[in-house]
């Protein structure tokens, strides 16, 4: 089981809290009579690799009544004996020869944190809730006496991590305090899910940030006007240190605006203590503008990586400007480097939980209009530094390669080319709307083959539907899969189809022009069985919205009466969707039947407003169509959080009931302004994947009592 990338909240009654540890996620296997052996989430055999561990959970299994199963991460420590950073453990990761093996056990000493057991005995525990689990693996480490409570200090192989529940704010602190890599969220009465990333668990990342001083800027490459890159530093010992460089954070306004500032300060020595290399010819200033930049972590050579521009500072002298402290990169696991809590920290920490604020920057007091904090919102650093090489190629008109966050490369051209002429809203704004709602758009289309409806020349030009992927060889990590002719509604000879679930799927769907994301109802391991069915409620030209927002009221009550829990979603143009979880192994047909059954309700109860009409000449003005014939293997409707071709580059947004019954405008929900709403309400349509199914049986029973 995996964790997405979806925001969670430090505090939630229903969530538990536990580090992120940097290390190499382990499914292990112990007990009293077999050997002990440990493979990758990958299912690659690390057994011979950390003899340690091995030794050490074999010592463990001695004492058990029965094998277990064991999740968890192998994690270099440091020498104060805690996890440590995973630059730490590659040199371990590929060794064979058991003379390197044991040179690296001396030299590099590591820990099996556990956090999970799946199985115990003949007990398989996937099904139980998460605190059921975690109380079950405690009275098995606490039995054998072999596992230490406390991963920060204790000097055991064996650790059980640490856990709180309710409230991270303590945890977060120590994160941003000691340099972890991030937390991870995970719903309290969740079950496991082997193999599946879920929502139920989710990663909170931490990025880092500070201020340094700009010691000179690069010259620009191509169409980009003023400057390339600001060169950073900090103070050290008296002189400034070249930290690295960053060419990304700014818009137009802001690059001009800095221009006058650096040329009227440029000079013709460099201000750094020693000499440096850049890919373009630098030039120097004296060194009293302060920078606000924000970056994801310290390399092993003292540079920043992923650095981002947020703004300039007049609040701090430049000669005031060190490293602050914290373990991360080169100083990660060293006893001597600072651990105190910086100000900045704290900063960091209060600005996560406070709405964006426009940065106050120098010269006069002016203040840019270019929002500073809205990007930090984002789970992830590598998505944020995806989003600025999203601006600066599109600012400089320029193709590129993208260096997606899971390693994946991939090449964008045409940012620039209008999708939506009217509202100017460009190919580049739709690859940034992705981005950024990737962490709650891809649980939801994960597994599910995927139709295209493709816009080459944007939503005005002539558009076509595409099936199956044409490329012999698409780009590294877009996932095709061939189906079987049984399984596939128009079957042919090798019918390879886009499998939804990662960003480099999403991203180059995207950069061929398909604007919205179609998922079958069922996913590619099980095609023939959806986890849900649907009812499209599709307003006839002369019936509105609000037409729209009674039928559905309707269909609620409906679902209410059957005992079933619907999820309503706008569907980004001008109807609504309500999506109904199925239990495991139902049929596309029995899901078909159940909405027709719903539909079929509402249609004779309000013949005026509503209808199941299919002839479009046929059905009365001023009705709603309540469609429940997309229920079809092969038939699609745009997944919740996908952006639509529609005239107000609308996206279809899950909503609650009780939006329902107010006065909802669709409109609302563009491709501009639905990733702030998403991020402020938080995943709805989770619970679409969570909630216990709708029971047919039951539902049978019911409507045979309403009929008769």
């Amino acid at each position: 089981m995996l964790a997405t990338l979806a925001d969670a909240p430090l505090v939630h009654k229903g969530l538990v809290y536990e580090p992120k540890y940097d290390g190499i996620r382990a499914l292990v296997e112990a007990g009293p009579r077999t050997p002990a052996r440990i493979w990758s989430r990958n299912g690659n055999e690390k057994t011979a690799q950390f003899p340690a561990v091995v030794h050490a959970l074999e010592a463990f299994a001695a004492a058990l009544k029965a094998p277990v199963v064991l999740d968890g991460e192998i994690v270099a420590l440091d020498e104060a004996g805690r996890p440590a950073g995973f630059q730490r453990l590659q040199g371990r990761m590929h060794l064979l020869g058991a003379r390197d093996i044991e040179r690296a056990e001396r030299a590099q000493p590591v820990a099996l944190v556990v956090f999970d057991v799946l199985r115990d005995g003949k007990d398989d525990l996937c099904k139980r809730p998460l605190l059921a689990r975690r109380e079950r693996l405690e009275k098995l480490l606490a039995s054998t006496g072999r596992a230490s409570r406390s991963p920060k200090t204790a000097p055991g192989v064996i650790r059980i991590s640490e856990q709180v529940a309710g409230d991270a704010t303590a945890l977060y602190a120590r994160a941003l305090e000691e340099g972890w890599e991030g937390l991870i969220a995970k719903d309290a009465a969740s079950t496991y899910q082997p193999g599946r990333r879920s929502p139920a668990w989710r990663k909170i990342k931490l990025l880092k940030e500070q201020e340094f001083v700009v010691g000179g800027w690069t010259e620009p490459r191509q169409t980009r006007q003023y400057f390339g890159a600001l060169l950073l530093g900090v103070q050290e010992e008296g002189r400034l240190k070249y930290v690295g460089h960053t060419g990304t954070g700014f818009d137009q306004k802001e690059l001009a605006r800095l221009w006058k500032l650096l040329k009227a300060r440029e000079q013709s020595a460099s201000p750094f203590s020693s000499p440096i290399k850049t890919n373009e010819p630098a030039h120097w200033v004296r060194p009293d503008l302060v920078a606000q930049i924000r970056f994801t972590e310290w390399t092993a050579d003292d540079k920043l990586r992923h650095p981002v521009y947020l703004g300039l500072r007049d609040d701090k002298r430049a000669d005031e400007v060190v490293r602050e402290g914290g373990r991360s990169g080169s100083d990660a696991g060293d006893p001597k480097a600072g651990s105190g809590k910086s100000a900045n920290a704290v900063k960091a920490t209060a600005a996560r939980r406070a709405p964006a604020k426009r940065n106050q920057r120098a010269t006069g007091g002016t203040v840019s209009t270019r929002t500073v904090d809205a990007p930090r919102t984002l789970s992830s650093a590598g998505l944020v530094s995806l989003l600025d090489s999203l601006h600066a190629l599109e600012d400089a008109r320029k193709d590129g390669e993208l260096a997606l966050p899971n390693g994946d490369r991939l090449k964008v051209t045409n940012l620039s080319k209008p999708f939506w002429p009217a509202l100017k809203i460009t190919k580049g704004d739709l690859l940034r709307y992705y981005v950024e709602v990737s962490p709650f758009l891809l649980p939801a289309v994960e597994d599910r083959p995927l139709v295209m409806k493709r816009f080459p020349n944007g939503v005005g030009g002539k558009a076509f539907y595409q099936q199956r992927s044409r490329e012999e060889r698409p780009p590294a990590g877009v996932r095709i899969e061939t189906l079987e002719d049984a399984a596939d509604p128009i079957a042919e000879p090798d019918a390879r189809r886009l499998i939804g679930g990662s960003l480099t799927t999403l991203l180059y769907m995207t950069q061929i022009a398909a604007i919205s994301q179609d998922p079958w109802f069922s996913r590619v391991q099980s095609p023939h069985e959806p986890d849900h069915v649907a009812i499209d409620l599709d307003p006839t030209d002369t019936a509105t919205f609000a037409h729209v927002l009674d039928v559905a009221r309707w269909v609620r009550d409906e679902l209410d009466a059957l005992g079933i829990q619907g999820f309503p979603k706008t569907s980004g143009s001008s109807g609504l969707h309500v999506y109904i979880p199925l239990p495991p192994g139902t049929s596309y047909e029995s899901g078909l039947l159940l909405c027709q059954i719903v539909a079929t309700l509402v249609a004779t109860r309000h013949p005026k407003q509503a209808t199941i009409e299919r002839s479009v000449a046929r059905r009365p003005r001023a009705t709603v169509y309540v469609d429940y014939l997309q229920n079809i293997l092969g038939k699609t409707l745009a997944t919740a959080y996908s952006a639509r071709a529609s005239d107000y580059a609308g996206v279809s947004a899950p909503v609650t009931w009780k939006e329902v019954d107010g006065p909802l405008d669709p409109r609302q929900f563009t491709v501009r302004t639905a990733p702030a709403r998403f991020r402020k309400v938080g995943d709805l349509w989770q619970g679409l994947r969570t909630t216990a199914p709708a029971d047919l049986q039951g539902v049978l029973e019911k409507f045979s009592r309403r009929v008769t």
